[in-house]
């Protein structure tokens, strides 16, 4: 494996919007307020960064093919912006892209920003048209719900679990999460809910009911990065270092006749997680990641997902879930913020949006859902595309000697 990027860069500083329907802002209104605390939090002029990447899923009704509404909203001081979009992982992405160029030399001082304006596109989860000819091709006769809803029954079949236990195991994900979400201020979705709720709400795409899907939401967040050099000149004593990013595409392995995949599982992000965990040094996932922010596009998507990060014995998440393993008292917190499902998918800002919770987490800076046992190491985790065919990228940030 390549010599990897383990604590050779730093986030010194990360911002957040509130995410939700934001009709009257714009973009860049988005932009501004995540880059507002985000540059407070880092102590440095605007002048100081050298890069910048831009991370939109859908610019054709957000901002145009180009970096230009950064700078321009930003006033950046005549640096390059790239622009990024890769699905749901562009967050991630954007983040990687300001994270390498750091941890090459080629820039002192990054920034990364993803922004989406999702109400705006009139999305919501069915076919849509417009985003490219392959997609056109094949991505109008599903829908979001319709893809990830088919791992259910092949996971039910091949694990010998019975509908009532997994249905019930998908919705404690969902109260899991909006108990979350009902302390984070930022979050979309506030209100708690529970469990019989989830259970009798109407069906979208079986066993998907209402509450087993996220939301349509409007948001932004950024990340400011450093070397670790700096960010101690910068007054960072303990930063919070990137120890991993890895981000894995289909490779049509997964549509092929024959190929060997079941519909069980995330290949790609089994694949992205064994490299993160090596590049990371990483031998015991369930008892060295203190905290994980996934993809919850869907219930069923955060439950196989705990087995594809290999936190859960294969076949057993549904028993973890239940028994609260992954609630934020439990043993391994996940989505402790509120996660997709009250934050809802903008899709460009999601994957910064886990790692700013993150971020906060590990510096002891949550509030009121600071995890008070002092987590010293976090997972965040983007899957975009369907069940056959996805991109998946995994970063994992920490404390020095984590």
């Amino acid at each position: 494996m390549a010599r990897g990027i383990k604590d050779r860069v730093a986030i010194v500083g990360m911002g957040c919007s509130r995410f939700g329907e934001r009709w009257n802002d714009d973009a860049e209104t988005l932009m501004v307020e995540a880059f507002d605390e985000c540059i407070a939090d880092a102590g440095i002029d605007v002048s100081r960064i050298d890069a910048a990447w831009l991370g939109v899923g859908f610019e054709a009704q957000n901002i145009g093919p180009s970096g230009i509404p950064l700078a321009t909203a930003l006033r950046l001081p005549d640096i390059g912006v790239t622009k990024v979009e890769n699905y749901c992982a562009t967050g991630t992405d954007s983040f990687r892209g300001a994270v390498y160029a750091v941890a090459s030399g080629a820039a002192d001082i990054a920034l990364a920003m993803g922004v989406e304006k999702l109400k705006d596109t009139g999305y919501g989860g069915l076919p849509a048209r417009s985003r490219g000819l392959n997609f056109d091709m094949y991505g109008v006769t599903g829908s979001a719900p319709g893809n990830f809803a088919q791992i259910a029954a092949p996971y039910r079949a091949k694990h010998g679990v019975s509908r009532d236990d997994l249905k019930r195991a998908m919705a404690h994900v969902s109260v899991k999460s909006h108990a979350n979400g009902a302390k984070n201020p930022k979050a979309h979705l506030r209100k708690a809910i529970d469990i019989e709720t989830v259970l009798n709400a109407p069906m979208i795409a079986e066993p998907l009911g209402l509450f087993d899907c996220c939301g349509v939401s409007d948001g932004a967040a950024c990340a400011i990065v450093t070397t670790p050099e700096i960010a101690r000149e910068l007054g960072r004593a303990d930063p919070v270092l990137v120890k991993s990013i890895q981000l894995v595409t289909s490779n049509g392995w997964e549509l092929q006749h024959g190929g060997g995949w079941d519909g069980t599982y995330f290949h790609t992000t089994r694949k992205a997680a064994a490299r993160a965990y090596a590049e990371a040094g990483v031998t015991d996932p369930r008892e060295e990641i203190d905290l994980l922010e996934v993809h919850d596009c869907f219930s069923i998507t955060e439950l196989v997902t705990m087995e594809d990060l290999f936190i859960s014995k294969e076949g057993q998440a549904w028993k973890d879930i239940l028994d609260g393993f992954y609630d934020a008292d439990g043993h391994t917190p996940c989505q402790i913020d509120g996660g997709l499902k009250c934050f809802g998918h903008p899709i460009g800002a999601s994957g910064l949006r886990m790692i700013y919770e993150n971020y906060l987490q590990l510096q002891g800076r949550a509030g009121e859902r600071q995890r008070a046992d002092g987590p010293k190491l976090a997972l965040s985790h983007n899957l975009g595309g369907a069940p056959i065919q996805n991109v998946s990228a995994i970063t994992i940030v920490g404390l020095e000697g984590a």
